[in-house]
């Protein structure tokens, strides 16, 4: 990897702009009065926060992440009790990528939830969570965009115990954008090796579909190849919605951010279906010619093509219908 010191200053602003933008959440530009025209406006979201929670290098037994319900205007605090208290409720788990505060994770929350409740009647019934995590810059940038890719591997775990306390029969849809796609493959292949290991497991049990939806995956190339560094993920869902961005120049930065793979990311160049079992059903999109060179996920919101590929692949057959 070549040292930032030894790039010419045209160079060195050229990879500062790009790192600026990379994983980066970009407040959402539509307003939440805007949207309250969808098919089904009876939105249902909930909020899953871990960002006073330490880091952790393995699966934990137990977690105390901070619970919230969306309350007409308002968030009130809730618990795991409350938001898991109907299994036959179809969940999909909203993760945001890197430089979000919390409000920005909400309201772009918000923006998803409305959007899934439009793909009616699935969607209609669909019970939206945010997963919240610390990603908020600290310090240098550059030092805090490897920050964050480091404890998204943390933020994995966390997901993996959530997503182990639902009902097996419970239909799940996780939604990844850029270092979310990241936490949302690390925490299904936790579960299927923990359950491979096992025996038995929440996962290895499940008969509930679980769909899978990467938008500019911020995850190497290879990420989901049979000897990839989470192939393990691939037989833990039942379809996987992608949707890439060759253009996207911060997402094309990243073989200078993971030192250890060196690799384009997946965002970028995409994968062959032949990488996926035969049962698990994929759809690959490229939105460079819609999004253009920008990493920011509110563009995807707003193109009502790739909005509704983004929630269709959701909960589109979510309840096996």
């Amino acid at each position: 990897m070549p040292r930032f010191t030894s790039l010419s200053s045209r160079r060195l602003l050229h990879t500062l702009a790009a790192f600026a933008g990379l994983l980066a959440g970009v407040r959402a530009t539509a307003s939440e009065e805007g949207c309250q025209t969808a098919a089904c406006p009876d939105t249902d979201v909930w909020l899953v926060s871990t960002r006073r929670l330490p880091g952790i290098c393995r699966l934990p037994a137990q977690a105390a992440p901070d619970v919230e319900q969306r309350c007409g205007s308002r968030w009130e605090r809730s618990d795991l009790t409350n938001l898991l208290d109907d299994p036959s409720r179809p969940l999909v788990i909203f993760i945001h990528g890197n430089h979000y505060e919390s409000h920005d994770a909400k309201s772009q929350g918000l923006t998803v939830a409305r959007q899934v409740a439009g793909i009616c009647p699935a969607g209609g019934r669909a019970r939206t969570v945010v997963f919240s995590w610390p990603s908020s810059q600290q310090g240098r940038l550059i030092p805090s965009i490897r920050e964050s890719y480091h404890r998204s591997a943390a933020e994995a775990h966390y997901l993996a115990w959530l997503l182990g306390q639902l009902d097996p029969a419970q239909p799940v849809a996780i939604i990844g954008y850029s270092l979310g796609a990241k936490i949302a493959v690390e925490a299904i292949e936790d579960l299927v090796e923990t359950g491979h290991a096992t025996g038995s497991g929440p996962w290895v049990e499940r008969t509930g579909r679980s769909h899978l939806v990467l938008v500019a995956p911020a995850l190497p190339s290879n990420a989901l190849s049979p000897r990839g560094p989470h192939a393990a993920a691939v037989v833990g869902i039942n379809r996987l919605t992608l949707v890439i961005n060759p253009r996207d120049l911060a997402l094309r930065m990243f073989p200078h951010l993971d030192r250890v793979e060196g690799a384009d990311a997946l965002g970028t160049v995409g994968m062959p279906r032949r990488w996926l079992p035969k049962g698990v059903e994929f759809t690959a999109t490229d939105a460079a010619s819609i999004v253009g060179k920008r990493h920011a996920f509110p563009l995807y919101l707003e193109s009502p093509t790739l909005a509704r590929r983004i929630a269709s692949g959701a909960v589109s057959g979510l309840n096996g219908d």
